[in-house]
């Protein structure tokens, strides 16, 4: 809830989702949306999709980045976005993609509710204005 005239905070869940064992990147995400004055909770390694779910619930973000460099983006997203919508959780959530994802598989994220995939190389600052052009509105 925020005070009219105040910014709320964006809560942000930045999740390594499988048996990926690289999160330089989510790493500097975390940070880059941090100080972008974003809160951020951090996953840590190795989470199955339904830990993922269950943190976005219980920490009630508005955004979940999902880091991902292990070519399971296409069996493991899907399970996250369904258990999000187990929950009635998906609407009021931002999800976001980062990592390897081939050409040929975002239009396919996309059309699951993936809001963006961010390849390598994206700058900090075009992820954060996307947060911060796209977060669901909360009452």
């Amino acid at each position: 809830m925020s005070v009219e005239g105040e910014e709320r905070t964006v809560r942000c869940l930045v999740a390594k989702v499988g048996l990926d064992g690289h999160d330089r990147g989510a790493h500097v995400i975390a940070r880059a949306f941090r100080d972008a004055g974003f809160e951020v909770v951090y996953s840590g390694l190795h989470r199955a999709p339904e830990e993922i779910v269950q943190a976005a619930v219980q920490e009630d973000v508005d955004v979940l980045g999902i880091s991902i460099l292990s070519g399971a983006h296409n069996t493991l997203v899907p399970k996250v976005i369904a258990g999000l919508k187990e929950y009635d959780a998906f609407e009021d959530t931002l999800i976001l993609v980062g990592g390897i994802v081939p050409d040929d598989d975002v239009a396919e994220l996309k059309e699951l509710g993936v809001a963006e995939v961010f390849g390598p190389g994206t700058p900090m600052a075009e992820t954060v204005e996307f947060v911060r052009n796209n977060v669901p509105e909360r009452e």
